[in-house]
């Protein structure tokens, strides 16, 4: 029976490790993408920041090269939502997240979904998307050609949902990818098949292994699979167990790093939908509960957040004017003045990598 309790605060710094967030690493892009299992993805730009806030010396080209190179993949994975992940990693986990694609499809068209003729319209999509990559107003107008007087918006969001696809990255671009960047079959961009192992109890182990100690619960929050007791429980001998402060049982790999309570956190910037802020059923190791309805807009786009003290303690945001860019710090409470020394200089160190042509960057903070 697990009988060791684990604090919040240490839940926080055990977590901040993990991610990579307590010190920038020594790690190439491949090595730290795969053991985050991944970077948030929905727009281009955030898995730049993100490994520029967790890796020593990143350069953005570092990441567009192995993109171009096709050895990361952008695709649809956790919780339904798009992921850059290594090619290793998108080959074998994809599969894994088809019954979630599909569920969330049918959850997402209700009725809409049952009117469609899900065998046509995939077979319809798939030699298309094959063929090169496409955009998905492409797409939708291909479907409504073959599909006359078919339901164009629900026939394309079923076919991104179940076929395995990947964006597809392009030269000379700032961030890598388009805004509206095309899709293709991802077997055919990567050159290999997807592997057919459903079995969860590997990624169980990857899970903790970034973002433990943590509970089944969290693990489903982070993937959207549910249930994974199973997978658990398949692995339970490999696992050493706590308990948070609730009593509830946390699970984590033996040699995992849990650095005590009191080990210093930097000041950090994270991009928006950052995978710190979204991967726990119970987000206050990272998040006070107060302020955890601050992170996301009316449409559930999440924020980009700053760290003080490991814990989320605003948001920020940056605007360019002609060749100027300054960072609006917005903080969820009053900050002390040496850590608003150190998110001036953390910040204006951002505003450099993501703005290296600007004359002048600037940190203010709003009231």
């Amino acid at each position: 029976m697990p009988s060791d309790v684990l604090s919040r605060q240490a839940l926080n710094r055990a977590t901040l490790a993990r991610q990579l967030l307590l010190t920038r690493e020594k790690m190439t892009v491949p090595k730290a993408i795969e053991h985050l299992v991944g970077l948030q993805a929905q727009l281009a730009r955030p898995p730049y920041l993100a490994l520029w806030s967790r890796l020593q010396g990143f350069q953005r080209d570092a990441l567009t090269k192995l993109a171009l190179k096709r050895e990361l993949a952008r695709g649809t994975m956790m919780r339904g939502t798009l992921h850059l992940m290594t090619t290793k990693d998108y080959l074998r986990f994809r599969g894994l997240f088809q019954p979630l694609l599909d569920a969330a499809m049918r959850s997402v068209l209700k009725e809409r979904a049952t009117a469609l003729d899900l065998p046509a319209l995939l077979a319809t999509a798939r030699p298309f998307l094959q063929e090169k990559p496409r955009t998905f107003e492409e797409v939708r107008e291909h479907l409504l050609k073959h599909h006359v007087g078919g339901d164009e918006r629900a026939m394309g969001f079923a076919a991104r949902m179940m076929l395995p696809l990947v964006q597809v990255p392009e030269e000379g671009l700032e961030w890598g990818w388009p805004g509206n960047a095309g899709f293709t079959l991802a077997e055919s961009w990567l050159g290999e098949k997807l592997s057919t192992d459903d079995d969860a109890s590997p990624l169980v182990l990857r899970y903790l292994a970034a973002f433990g100690p943590a509970t089944v619960a969290d693990m489903q929050s982070w993937s959207g699979i549910k249930p994974l007791k199973d997978a658990f429980e398949k692995v339970r001998g490999k696992l050493v167990e706590f308990r948070d402060e609730k009593k509830r049982v946390l699970f984590d790999l033996p040699k995992a790093p849990r650095p005590a309570e009191d080990t210093p956190a930097p000041v950090r910037f994270l991009p928006d939908f950052d995978n710190l802020i979204l991967s726990h059923a119970d987000r206050t190791r990272v998040v006070p509960e107060e302020h955890r309805e601050k992170l996301s807009t009316k449409n559930l786009r999440v924020l980009n957040v700053f760290l003080v003290d490991g814990h989320v303690a605003g948001s920020w945001s940056a605007e360019r004017k002609k060749g100027a860019v300054t960072m609006t710090c917005k903080p969820f409470e009053p900050v002390k003045k040496a850590d608003k020394d150190a998110l001036v200089q953390e910040g204006e160190e951002l505003l450099r990598f993501s703005d290296p042509d600007a004359a002048k960057v600037a940190v203010t903070f709003a009231t």
